[in-house]
């Protein structure tokens, strides 16, 4: 499929803070149409720019009634009627369109949480695969309920307890879903988002990452100069294994900036992991205008352009949901090449990748031959280990001891043959001591935590479950190998509602 076609078939998400937003966009890519998500209170013209075919309204933890509740802009109604824009309304997607076009919405006399069956009434429209009767498991997550439609309405489903479960009007191209078919826990979610968009709409599958590839390629040739930056806070023999790869496998020119007493040394008594990740961003930028500097000098002429890897789970975690009194969703963590980038640097920023979630990327790669044991390293955040040491990283050997546990975690996982069953596995050093007994001693030492989780995009993860023997084998070999740690506990918390990494 061209390009062009590819954005005509556009389906863009508004975001009104929703945990599972960023689900939506990841699900429907998957079904080979091409999404984005902004936020739900973007100005027209940053929607109409877009031309979307299909526009979908985000849930979120917001009631339609409260004074600073997020809404479309002025004006949205009018364009996606008279353009022959599809709507489709999620949760509050679904509460604001029925306010917003004259229904009522009012709190829930029993409101409904977690797995719920509905029932079909009107097999047609949203429901034109089922039959009237038909039912199925879905995952709702309201408090308030619409209880008079807008004219031209109608009920398609409810659910067990009589509440409104979808509702449609096929003949101005508005629907809505009271639950969450994004989720896993609707069964036939994906069935549902596939039927609406390909049968409903008339949206056509065929974006691809070779489209990507097309749109994003830049002859670049002997006018790249990489940089890999050694900031103090790698894993054990990152900088050596990393500058190897990119030598032995990519064939690619590095040089390799030891600026680890520059970033350590601004990082100093520095607990809060936002401020840490903002001195790091900081940090970055700096080097990297010393280093264009440094071009300059050597070439007589200076760089003009930064090349980022930054993706789009990046970009969603570092901006703030509508409500929140910021722009977007609430701010999860500024990451260093998003959140974390001074306003002033000098360099513009190029970012290819930027709107690709992780396993996207890693497709790409694919096509472009990259090495698969490169393409399968696990996720390493960009402020290293900074935020795997809560807490101050300069005091003590924290970061030693940290590298050396990380070392063993890693290895033993390897060893065991599951490394590939993992999206990301490590290691983190606790601002705690505990009470131990090692060589019939006491010892007063630290406690290190374990985390793997599995994922298909990093957005949500579930924790990896060991086999209570490898878990066994880790601790021992980490409290007789590693000096000064006594305890090992393992972190068997999903995303959400915990961040992958701790801080």
């Amino acid at each position: 499929m061209e390009a062009q076609a590819v954005k005509s078939n556009l389906v863009l998400i508004l975001d009104y803070g929703s945990q599972y937003t960023h689900l939506i966009t990841r699900r429907i890519r998957s079904l080979s149409v091409f999404s984005l998500c902004i936020s739900g209170t973007s100005p027209l013209k940053a929607i109409t720019d877009l031309k979307p075919n299909v526009i979908i309204l985000s849930g979120g933890p917001h009631s339609v009634h409260a004074d600073n509740a997020p809404s479309f802009p002025a004006g949205f109604l009018e364009y996606v009627e008279s353009n022959g824009v599809f709507v489709l309304g999620i949760c509050y997607g679904l509460q604001l369109i029925v306010q917003r076009l004259g229904g009522v919405v009012r709190v829930g006399e029993k409101q409904e949480y977690g797995r719920m069956e509905i029932e079909v009434e009107k097999a047609c429209g949203l429901f034109g695969s089922k039959k009237i009767g038909d039912r199925q498991v879905v995952w709702m997550s309201h408090g308030d309920e619409a209880v008079t439609l807008p004219d031209g309405f109608e009920v398609v489903a409810r659910s067990q307890q009589g509440s409104v479960a979808a509702v449609e009007n096929p003949a101005r191209r508005f629907y809505g879903l009271q639950y969450h078919p994004e989720v896993t826990h609707s069964a036939e979610g994906m069935e549902t988002l596939r039927y609406f968009l390909f049968d409903v709409c008339g949206v056509t599958a065929g974006w691809k990452m070779e489209d990507v590839l097309d749109e994003e390629i830049k002859a670049i040739g002997d006018r790249l100069h990489c940089v890999f930056v050694d900031n103090g806070l790698l894993r054990y023999k990152e900088r050596e294994r990393v500058m190897e790869t990119f030598e032995r496998d990519l064939h690619l020119p590095v040089t390799c900036v030891d600026a680890t007493e520059q970033f350590l040394s601004k990082l100093k008594g520095v607990v809060d992991p936002e401020m840490k990740r903002k001195i790091i961003g900081k940090e970055f930028i700096c080097i990297f205008d010393a280093f264009a500097q440094d071009m300059e000098h050597k070439f007589g002429k200076k760089p003009a352009y930064l090349v980022q890897g930054t993706l789009y789970p990046d970009v969603i975690e570092s901006c703030p949901p509508p409500g929140s009194g910021r722009t977007h969703s609430h701010t999860i963590k500024s990451h260093h090449n998003v959140g974390g980038l001074p306003k002033d640097m000098k360099l513009k920023l190029i970012e290819p990748l930027k709107l690709l979630f992780k396993d996207e990327v890693r497709a790409l790669g694919r096509i472009l031959d990259v090495p698969e044991a490169f393409l399968k390293r696990h996720p390493f955040p960009g402020p290293g280990l900074a935020v795997r040491v809560l807490g101050d990283v300069t005091e003590g050997n924290a970061l030693d001891i940290l590298r050396q546990v990380d070392e063993i975690f890693i290895q033993s996982i390897k060893d065991a043959g599951i490394y590939d069953s993992i999206w990301q596995a490590f290691a983190v050093f606790l601002p705690i001591r505990s009470v131990g007994v090692q060589g019939d001693q006491r010892t007063h030492s630290h406690v290190v935590a374990l985390r793997a989780v599995t994922s298909q995009d990093g957005m949500t993860a579930d924790w990896y479950n060991f086999e209570h023997k490898f878990l066994d084998d880790v601790a021992r070999k980490i409290c007789n190998g590693v000096r000064g740690v006594n305890r090992v506990v393992q972190d068997i918390t999903s995303k959400p509602p915990s961040t992958i990494e701790w801080e």
